[in-house]
């Protein structure tokens, strides 16, 4: 969470040194939204889990194991909407 926090922050630094437009924003805005809306799930399911199986159980672990899928997409998705936006205005500064 800690790292999804930090790059949230710094996606939201950028946004705002290359002066995105409003659409853009709302997208960046949802994918940050989106993914810390997983990782909170995420969590969830994990002490929920914890909580119903303190023992090892091997469907205890794939539930685990698909809550941080979920994570891993929505990070994945994220970062593709922001390679969407961003790398026209990082092409165009550094170009």
């Amino acid at each position: 969470m800690k790292i999804h926090v930090v790059i949230g922050i710094l996606t939201i630094g950028v946004g705002w040194f290359f002066s995105i437009s409003t659409t853009e924003w709302c997208l960046v805005t949802l994918s940050i939204a989106l993914v810390m809306s997983a990782e909170g799930f995420n969590t969830a399911v994990e002490h929920l889990t914890d909580l119903a199986s303190p023992n090892y159980h091997p469907l205890a672990g794939k539930a685990k194991d698909v809550a941080a899928g979920a994570v891993l997409l929505a990070a994945i998705g994220a970062a593709i909407v922001g390679l969407f936006i961003f790398l026209p205005y990082v092409i165009t500064y550094f170009g």
